[in-house]
């Protein structure tokens, strides 16, 4: 849509009486099914996706402001705001709303003011024609004072009224001379009225109050009123604790006196809410939200007047990587960083995003290094909060920035290596700043934030960093762990750290693919996890577990084929019998591992486990699964009896071509990767070492019976090109013959592992040999293959 009369901001009013940007697109009128009514549709510019749809009400009152704007209210405390770019395009929209509510579209508001009742309009009147009168403000009066301002926070009208006198007559100064007063002659009375006066003005909730009260040479006498709480015995120190012991440290001379003023005031305006002011009540909840706009506002300001000068931040940065600087003071540095980026958390997205490549451009990445490394609890903690704002932010700065140290920089000074051996070295007993490492670690590598990334390479980039340089830090502590049969540290905090790496490797396998497969299939890491299942500690046990389920769950054979060659299935099965069917969460987890692999019908794990530790299970009766697997594993044998039977009662020519073209499509289909395929050929090549009597006694009558069925059901040109291969392998067997009774599992077997040479000994039988024209060295390298 290219009408430009259409186009329109769409705003919504918050909860502080501010208007949200909600987003930018095509406003249109028409009858929606749904609704039931004419309705007003903004589809976003960018994506075409729903902004708003709202149905054109007849009750309604729409108003039409400064020619450009038409706003409204959804619901009672839903305010919307339509912003067109063009006035041809609001008066379009504005006829269609006064045509669905039969309005004249000369008018600017299609409402009249709903009625009010009798009692509220003698209310109005009464509030109109009398205004709030305070009392002279004396000592004697106070009483009356408090009883006044406590009766008008009913009334939102008295409420503006009291504000607007308190405001005229100048009288919150004179309350706070008659404290200074009532404190000089110790007047405990008179303390507690004020006490209740300035409470309820807090409650009033105006803004030019607050800042009438919150003024430098006022706050203080504020705070002193709120120190006099009738319900306690003795008043509070809060003046004392700002003045003496709250002690406001400079980490750069700050010679902006503005900015300086506002950095005091808004820590004073927010210990008043947060320690002086009793906690609000349900009802009182709302009455304060002017005072968190205050606050609110005053962040905004002050971190607005930190980016304007120039010199601060340069001269900040400069001082925090100079290697000269002592520790308290980059302390001093860091924690003003955490309180100057905990302030931008209250910036509009596209301000805050402005706000971190500010600090990204001045170096705060090779400084949280630094910092990091630091043997200072405080600093510490403070740079992990910078680290963890930046990253929940814009994870691809961090990552952009660790991909440009992969040729320039010591793996031990990277920072990811950094951050990970941080959260390895933690030593707080609860491991909070490992948690929250742990968790910026967890945002880096979430593939679902990569997606959307402008630089289309990001997510292949940096994975192939983190696993080529971070990952043996990351299992480093896993490894050393697990060398023996049982975990060699059981100590809380050792079993704490290595559940947070298990947590974070399951995370991996199930949203990284090839990469944490490779590592783990090359390095054998599922059989050092396992290892943590014989650990004391039941949570450590069940993270060895979850991880095995995470791999499981991927139903990879490749997997499959590594846990089967391992017998990694011995440590759970282990662990099950040693629980000793105790209803806890470690049975269920175990069986609900065996349960899976039933219900995925994993054929492969299935025969392992029933083949292996069938005779184990079989007596655990409180559950169906294990007999399942067994009956699962029935049907899959009885399967490929009949399969075997069937090929073996074909002819030969018959079965011959099939098998070859089933064996080659499955392998062109599958195509491993070629170190995973090397990997698992390593048995196979162990297997073909295997002694070759038994072996060849078994090929010499498996081949001699094909050649006698061949030369019976074969064509001569098949005849002669089969027997040949016999032929060649008896004449050099060394073992006499011996009468077996062959199985046609076994010429199954036989046909299909010789056949895998075929094409040679097609191109040396067109050639015109017989088969006896291979050398020596040829035919033993092609007995084993028989095997």
């Amino acid at each position: 849509m290219t009408d430009t009369r259409r186009r329109v901001k769409l705003y919504a009013l918050n909860a502080d009486r501010q208007w949200d940007d909600r987003g930018t697109g095509h406003v249109s009128s028409c009858y929606v099914d749904r609704l039931k009514g004419t309705s007003l549709l903004v589809r976003a510019e960018s994506d075409g996706t729903l902004l708003l749809e709202s149905k054109i009400q007849p009750d309604t009152a729409y108003q039409k402001q400064q020619d450009t704007l038409i706003v409204w209210s959804e619901g009672d405390n839903f305010d919307l705001a339509l912003s067109f770019q063009e006035k041809a395009g609001c008066d379009e929209i504005w006829e269609k709303i006064c045509q669905v509510q039969g309005k004249d579209p000369s008018v600017e508001i299609t409402q009249d003011i709903v009625e009010e009742s009798e009692d509220e309009r003698y209310d109005e009147m009464s509030d109109s024609v009398q205004p709030v009168e305070l009392p002279a403000c004396e000592m004697g009066r106070l009483e009356d004072i408090s009883e006044l301002v406590n009766s008008c926070l009913v009334s939102p009208t008295r409420k503006d009224k009291l504000a607007a006198a308190l405001e005229t007559q100048h009288y919150i100064k004179k309350l706070l001379n008659l404290f200074h007063m009532c404190e000089d002659i110790e007047n405990i009375e008179g303390l507690h009225h004020l006490y209740e006066i300035f409470k309820s003005i807090f409650l009033l909730n105006k803004n030019t109050l607050f800042e009438t009260m919150f003024a430098d040479d006022t706050i203080f006498d504020v705070v002193g009123c709120l120190e006099y709480d009738p319900s306690l015995p003795q008043p509070k120190k809060h003046r004392e604790y700002l003045r003496e012991l709250a002690k406001f440290r400079e980490a750069i001379p700050i010679k902006n006196k503005d900015l300086l003023a506002k950095i005091h005031q808004t820590y004073r305006v927010q210990y008043i809410q947060d320690i002086v002011l009793p906690t609000p009540t349900v009802f009182e909840d709302n009455l304060l939200s002017t005072l968190s706009s205050f606050i609110f506002f005053n962040k905004v300001e002050i971190v607005k007047l930190i980016e304007e000068d120039e010199r601060f931040l340069t001269d900040l940065f400069k001082l925090l990587m100079d290697s000269k600087t002592p520790d308290v003071k980059r302390r001093e540095l860091v924690l003003f960083l955490k309180e100057f980026c905990n302030f931008s958390q209250n910036l509009q997205p596209q301000d805050k995003d402005a706000f971190y490549k500010t600090l990204v451009s001045l170096g705060i990445l090779p400084a949280l290094e630094i910092t990091l490394s630091i043997d200072d609890q405080k600093t510490k903690t403070a740079s992990i909060d910078i680290l963890t704002y930046i990253v929940e932010f814009s994870p691809s700065v961090v990552r952009d920035y660790t991909l440009q140290q992969a040729n320039n920089t010591e793996e031990e000074q990277m920072l990811l290596n950094i951050v990970i051996e941080q959260m390895l070295r933690d030593r707080d007993p609860e491991l909070g700043g490992a948690v929250q490492l742990m968790g910026v670690l967890r945002i880096l590598l979430d593939p679902e934030s990569m997606l959307a990334s402008v630089n289309k390479s990001e997510k292949a980039d940096f994975l192939n960093f983190f696993y080529k340089h971070s990952i043996q830090t990351l299992i480093a502590p896993l490894l050393d762990n697990t060398t023996g049969e049982t975990p060699l540290k059981e100590d809380y905090h050792t079993v704490q750290l290595l559940g947070l790496v298990l947590e974070l490797l399951s995370f991996c396998v199930e949203h990284h693919t090839y990469h944490i497969k490779t590592c783990i299939l090359n390095k054998d890491l599922l059989r050092r996890i396992l290892v943590l299942m014989r650990s004391t500690h039941t949570f450590l046990v069940l993270g060895a577990l979850r991880f095995m389920r995470k791999i499981i769950a991927l139903k990879d054979e490749y997997y499959n084929r590594y846990i089967i060659k391992g017998n990694l299935f011995a440590p759970v099965i282990d662990a099950f019998l040693r629980n000793n069917g105790r209803y806890n969460l470690l049975d269920s987890a175990i069986l609900e591992l065996f349960e899976f692999i039933k219900l995925e019908d994993i054929k492969s794990l299935c025969s392992h486990v029933v083949e292996n530790y069938g005779k184990i299970l079989e007596d655990v009766e409180y559950v169906q699964t294990f007999k399942a697997l067994r009956t699962r594993y029935d049907q899959h044998q009885d399967k490929l009896k009949e399969r075997d039977r069937v090929s073996g009662s074909v002819g030969v020519s018959e079965a011959v071509v099939p098998s070859l073209l089933r064996s080659r499509y499955r392998r062109e289909a599958r195509q491993p990767d070629d170190e995973e395929e090397m990997w698992f050929n390593d048995e196979d090549e162990l297997e073909d070492e295997a002694p070759l009597d038994t072996a060849q006694t078994h090929a010499h009558h498996a081949l001699d019976a094909i050649g006698k069925i061949v030369e019976k059901k074969v064509s001569p040109s098949v005849t002669t090109e089969v027997a040949n291969g016999p032929s060649r392998v008896l004449s050099a067997s060394p073992k006499p013959q011996t009468d077996v009774q062959v199985s046609p599992t076994l010429l199954s077997k036989g046909l299909v592992d010789y056949d895998g040479d075929s094409d040679e000994e097609e191109e040396s039988g067109t050639s015109g040999t017989s088969g006896t024209s291979g050398t020596n060295e040829e035919r033993e390298a092609k007995r084993p293959r028989l095997a």
